[in-house]
C-alpha cells in the first residue's frame, strides 16, 4: 500500500488489490486540537472531496482504454486485445517468433498489456500475418484511445540496444503517416523477412491514425536494429498516451477534436 500526504490534513490511499483496477481512498487524519482546528478541519474536507473526485474521474478513464478486435480473412484469422493503461504484460502467438519477441518489447517498455493470437498462411510466407496483426493493432490502439481527450498526445524517445540507436517521434493525430528510415544490413533475422518490419508499421499507421517518424542512427546488426526501433515505438506511445494534468480532461488540439480522419 502506498500512502501520499497532501498539505491539508488528507492523506490518499492507494491498494493494489487489484493490477489493473486499483481502488484509491482519500481519508482525513485526526483532527488536531488548535484554535483554527474546526476551520482547518472544514477546508481539508473540502479539499478531500475535490480528490475523491478527481480520483475517481481519472479511475473511470483508465478503466476504459481497452481496445479489443478480431480480424478475420481468407489468409488470416488475428485476435488483438489492448490495455494501454496495463502492468507489461505480453502474451502474443501470431505464427512468426520474431514477431511475437517483438512484441513483447512494446508491452514490456510501454507497459501495455498486449496480448495477440494470430493464425495464417505462413506456410507461404509471412507478409498476411504480420500485415494484419498490424492493422488490428492499429485498430485495437485507435479503439483504446477514442477521444483523445486529456492525453499528451505527442511521444518521442530515442532508444540504445548495444551499437544500435533509433529515434523514434509520434502524434497521435488522427492523420495516418509513415516516415521511416532504416538501414537494416541483413535480409532476414532468423526466418524473418526484415522487409515485414516497415510493412507492419506502416499497416499499425494506417488504422490508427498515427503520424509516426523512424529514423535510425546508428547500428550495424540487424536483430539490434529492429528491437532497438519496437523499444523506442514503445516509450514514445507511452508518452503519448500518458495523461496531461493540465489539459483537465479537454481535446490536445486547437481544432477541439482528433478524429481519424
Amino acid at each position: 500500500m502506498e500512502l501520499s500526504v497532501p498539505p491539508h490534513s488528507c492523506v490518499i490511499l492507494r491498494t493494489n488489490s487489484h493490477l489493473l483496477n486499483p481502488s484509491p481512498r482519500v481519508v482525513l487524519l485526526p483532527s488536531i486540537k488548535h484554535p483554527l482546528a474546526s476551520i482547518n478541519h472544514q477546508k481539508s474536507t473540502i479539499i478531500c472531496s475535490r480528490a475523491i473526485k478527481a480520483l475517481d474521474s481519472r479511475m473511470d478513464t483508465v478503466r476504459d482504454r481497452i481496445g479489443s478486435v478480431k480480424r478475420v480473412t481468407n489468409e488470416t484469422n488475428v485476435v488483438v486485445e489492448l490495455n494501454l493503461d496495463g502492468v507489461g504484460s505480453p502474451d502474443s502467438s501470431t505464427g512468426i517468433p520474431f514477431l511475437d519477441h517483438m512484441l513483447d518489447q512494446l508491452a514490456s517498455h510501454g507497459l501495455f498489456d498486449v496480448h495477440v493470437k494470430a493464425a495464417g498462411d505462413t506456410h507461404i510466407d509471412d507478409h498476411h500475418t504480420n500485415e494484419d496483426v498490424g492493422l488490428a493493432i492499429g485498430t485495437a490502439l485507435l479503439n483504446a484511445l477514442g477521444d483523445r481527450k486529456g492525453i499528451n498526445r505527442f511521444g518521442d524517445f530515442t532508444a540504445p540496444l548495444d551499437e544500435a540507436l533509433v529515434h523514434v517521434t509520434l502524434d497521435l493525430s488522427g492523420r495516418p503517416h509513415l516516415s521511416y528510415d532504416l538501414q537494416i544490413p541483413t535480409e532476414r533475422v532468423g526466418t524473418y523477412d526484415t522487409q515485414l518490419v516497415e510493412h507492419f508499421f506502416q499497416s499499425m499507421v494506417n488504422t490508427s491514425g498515427m503520424t509516426l517518424h523512424i529514423r535510425q542512427l546508428a547500428g550495424k546488426n540487424s536483430h539490434h536494429i529492429i528491437e532497438a526501433t519496437f523499444k523506442a515505438f514503445a516509450r514514445a506511445l507511452r508518452q503519448a498516451i500518458e495523461y496531461d494534468p493540465r489539459r483537465r480532461g479537454t481535446v490536445p488540439s486547437s481544432k477541439g477534436v482528433l478524429s481519424r480522419s
